[in-house]
């Protein structure tokens, strides 16, 4: 078997598909970092505007003062009452909230890559029951001034705050929660605490600027939201899909309804801990992006070995169809050109878009692989057949990156294909004439056959 040249022509060819890997690693490692430069544009836009909003109310902030009468005795000394007071806070949430987010959203440029930023015109109108609360005052139990309060994630995309109304009444809107944490908004002093009596309606409209994710949590016992935006790749992915959406070139227009029933938010905040809020479902809505063009040829990277075993297979079958051979350094130039594809791909993507630089790549590689197999060949029919041939593959690829869904039904297809025409050209081919070192010497070819270097 190792005296068989058959045997020493598929392991050479092994090794130069090893070969290959070595750049074909170096392109993929240098993908990455291109990516990774395509990131940091998110991060720094999120660093000098706002970051993802995850908004967080209306609710009323009620402070307690619970006073309690303690006995204590001490030794001989006649007991005595001492008074104790447990400061908190009682949020009270919206027997309904409606929140209606008109959203626009806007690339910026930095470098050769882009992110985008999103602003949104938010308007909430929410209603508080009274009997929801369940506290009155007595002596015992001291009830504070109340106040309205909004959470965002990040305070700094806090734009214009339009006119806030509770039950009609035109209020002061003040910066930060008012609560002793490190939770960020904006909260509206009430005022008295006899609002605590009364059904309160509270209707506010402000401006809300941020990037990537913008998401409300239902806090009302019947919670609903529509978001209507002009950016056409919205991402639903949070804890509620929407109920309706549509989605069009020139944007979407999504709905989302939820109660307590389903989230259980009632229990989940507690009288005396927020903290945790961030961590409450949502309604949720991202800007989300395409697959960009370091995805797309990373992607086109994976079926690599793939176009390079199809394109050696070629030639190994014409080498065996003609007695000819090639060289194994012929094969790894072509093999090289195959991989010089994706780095022509990826350069002229950044500056051009994904599918007019596969279609230059794809014209490249065949021109070159025609002009240097027609060196070899001495044959244009041939040339121009191994040219197209090539081209036909990078056609069958993009159908593959253009169909994920479909991809292992295609790639079965092209690999069944290619198998089948294997089996039917060497149907008759006598292998075992490859064993033999001594063969006798093959005739030369004419001057119009081919002519292959050996």
């Amino acid at each position: 078997m190792f005296k068989s040249p058959l045997f020493w022509k598929i392991f050479t060819l092994a090794g130069c598909m090893v070969v290959l890997l070595i750049p074909l690693t170096m392109l993929s490692n240098l993908i990455e970092e291109r990516a990774n430069y395509r990131a940091d544009v998110a991060d720094t836009l999120r660093q000098s505007s706002a970051g993802a909003q995850k908004l967080t109310g209306p609710l009323i902030a009620v402070p307690i003062t619970e006073i309690t009468t303690v006995i204590q005795a001490d030794g001989d000394n006649p007991a005595k009452e001492i008074k104790r007071e447990k400061n908190y806070i009682r949020y009270w949430l919206p027997e309904s909230l409606m929140v209606d987010g008109k959203q626009q959203v806007e690339t910026r440029d930095i470098g050769i890559y882009e992110g985008q930023i999103w602003h949104g015109d938010i308007s909430i109108k929410a209603e508080f029951d009274p009997k929801r609360l369940g506290i009155k005052a007595d002596e015992n139990t001291l009830i504070g001034e109340p106040f309205a309060v909004l959470m965002v994630s990040d305070s700094r995309g806090i734009g214009q705050v339009r006119a806030t109304k509770i039950n009609g009444e035109t209020l002061s809107v003040e910066p930060g929660t008012g609560l002793t944490s490190d939770l960020e908004g904006i909260h509206i002093p009430l005022g008295s605490a006899d609002r605590l009596s009364q059904v309160q309606t509270l209707e506010m409209d402000f401006r809300l600027n941020g990037t990537s994710e913008f998401s409300v949590v239902p806090l009302g016992r019947n919670s609903a939201m529509t978001l209507n935006s002009d950016w056409p790749h919205p991402g639903f992915m949070g804890d509620f899909l929407p109920e309706k959406r549509e989605v069009s070139a020139s944007g979407f227009q999504a709905s989302w309804q939820s109660s307590w029933f389903a989230n259980n938010l009632d229990s989940k905040i507690a009288d005396r801990e927020l903290s945790q809020w961030q961590y409450l479902p949502a309604f949720s809505a991202s800007i989300a992006t395409t697959a960009d063009q370091y995805q797309l040829t990373d992607r086109a990277l994976k079926y690599s070995i793939l176009l390079i075993s199809l394109t050696f297979m070629a030639f190994f079958v014409f080498e065996m169809l003609t007695a000819r051979q090639l060289h194994p350094l012929q094969y790894l130039l072509v093999g090289l050109s195959l991989v010089m594809f994706y780095l022509v791909l990826l350069a002229l993507s950044e500056h051009i878009g994904f599918t007019p630089a596969w279609i230059i790549a794809s014209i490249l590689g065949a021109m070159i692989n025609g002009v240097y197999l027609q060196g070899i060949m001495q044959s244009r029919y041939v040339s121009m057949a191994f040219a197209g041939a090539l081209l036909l593959l990078d056609g069958v690829m993009w159908g593959l990156l253009n169909s994920e869904d479909n991809a292992l039904l295609l790639g079965t297809g092209v690999l069944f294909a290619a198998l089948s025409t294997v089996m039917i050209l060497t149907r008759r081919f006598d292998w075992y004439s490859l064993s033999h070192s001594n063969k006798k010497a093959q005739p030369q070819p004419a001057d119009d056959e081919l002519r292959i270097w050996k």
